[in-house]
């Protein structure tokens, strides 16, 4: 006798005319929340995470979809028949009769394992730079994700045939890693290039200055011009991502002028006794009163 299982829109929690994309997230939203990783002594939520991957795979195969509604249409046409039986009756004609399905004595066509969700947390420049990390799945295997360079925060790595392992013959599923990055405090990228702003002192901007300013590869040195003001834009070649194909990448440097703590009695008077003596305009003359 074919195993039934429960309605998989209920299962998944979408109605029947939902597209393919909201089975999907409503499927990886159950899938995390019932994970036998976060309730290892549940039997229950590994039952329902089983239930819920058993939907997906269904569900998220047009051709098996289409084929289970048109199973259970003509026995939902018949509304004098009681609900529980109609669905259960389609679902056996659906099992035996479509070639899909579990059967207890293994018998029956080959089906693909469940995937397995992940979520991979990485530092900036382990994400812009590429890296090597090993995760721990289900069964305490322990996984190696080879991280490339550019990688983005909430992109999917997908490790084939490392998920659940199927039945009958099947394939293995696959792990699924989300990628999580962290805010850097000084850092942003664009494409290759990596972005910064300098806070520089007045007598640095103005007499000029050779300073020392992180990297995603360490220390550097960056020369101020003379004369510079806050938005002035210098460049750190090379310093940004290289990628295998050896296309490089630069470090940009806004700068920004810090004045000094306006207390500084001193930094006030030479500032006033210069303001009497020069004048300079900063304004258009359209919003001067």
């Amino acid at each position: 006798m074919v195993r039934t299982m429960l309605d998989p829109y209920a299962i998944l929690q979408v109605g029947r005319e939902v597209s393919q994309d909201e089975i999907k997230r409503s499927y990886r939203k159950l899938a995390k929340a019932f994970h036998p990783d976060l309730h290892p002594d549940n039997p229950l939520s590994l039952r329902r995470f089983k239930d819920i991957s058993s939907a997906y795979d269904l569900l998220s195969d047009e051709a098996k979809r289409q084929r289970y509604d048109r199973a259970l249409a003509p026995a939902a046409a018949d509304p004098a028949a009681p609900a529980d039986g109609r669905f259960e009756a389609g679902l056996d004609s659906f099992f035996s009769g479509r070639g899909w399905g579990h059967r207890p004595d293994g018998s029956g066509p080959p089906r693909r394992g469940a995937d397995i969700f992940q979520t991979l947390k990485l530092d900036f420049t382990e994400a812009a730079l590429g890296t090597r990390k090993r995760i721990v799945v289900k069964d305490e295997r322990a996984v190696d994700v080879i991280v490339p360079a550019l990688t983005e925060d909430g992109q999917t790595l997908r490790l084939k045939g490392q998920g659940e392992p199927g039945s009958n013959g099947g394939l293995s599923g696959d792990v699924l890693v989300e990628i999580a990055v962290a805010r850097h405090d000084l850092f942003t990228r664009s494409d290759l290039d990596i972005h910064m702003v300098l806070p520089v002192t007045v007598p640095e901007a103005v007499l000029g200055a050779l300073v020392t300013v992180p990297t995603l590869y360490g220390p550097a040195q960056l020369e101020i011009p003379k004369g510079s003001n806050t938005d002035a834009r210098l460049r750190l070649e090379g310093k940004g991502v290289t990628t295998p194909d050896g296309a490089q990448g630069d470090q940009h440097v806004v700068l920004k002028v810090v004045l000094p703590d306006p207390h500084d009695l001193e930094f006030l008077r030479l500032v006033e006794v210069w303001s009497r003596r020069y004048s300079y305009r900063v304004r258009p003359a359209a919003v001067e009163p």
